[in-house]
């Protein structure tokens, strides 16, 4: 579903709650007060100072650039490397899915690694979905 720019400002502000609600009203005004047009653009720009401010930005794409699969379940490595890769914005903008999937490889623990790395696997789904089954498979095995 696409919203046009002229609504965004308007459904998003509609959903603020509380402190954000509040500090939306004295921004509104204070960028009215300047003369500055109130675009989404500039809404998205006041929000991100406000609630999630460009240390916190750097330090989850560090966190996803260092991202390692260790105690993790595939799963939960798939999950995060999701979460993470948003914070990486020349990785999620820019990146090819190949990419996509050399990066996801290059976290996971050394025996899942090996044992994917020489199918040249190129969609991030069925990577994923091929490592799931090895950590099962090998989980299987070791229990018998």
């Amino acid at each position: 579903m696409t919203c046009a720019d002229a609504y965004r400002v308007t459904f998003a502000t509609f959903m603020l709650v509380e402190k954000a609600e509040n500090w939306w009203r004295f921004t509104k005004q204070q960028l009215e007060d300047e003369g500055r047009q109130i675009t989404w653009e500039a809404f998205k720009q006041k929000f991100l100072e406000k609630y999630f401010p460009e240390d916190l930005r750097r330090r989850k794409e560090v966190e996803f650039l260092n991202l390692r699969q260790g105690i993790m379940s595939v799963g939960e490595y798939a999950a995060k490397f999701d979460e993470l890769s948003k914070f990486c914005p020349y990785f999620h903008d820019r990146v090819d899915e190949c990419f996509r999937c050399s990066k996801f490889e290059s976290g996971l623990r050394p025996d899942i690694k090996q044992t994917v790395g020489y199918l040249e696997i190129s969609s991030f789904p069925t990577l994923v979905n091929r490592c799931r089954i090895y950590e099962d498979d090998t989980k299987a095995r070791q229990t018998q």
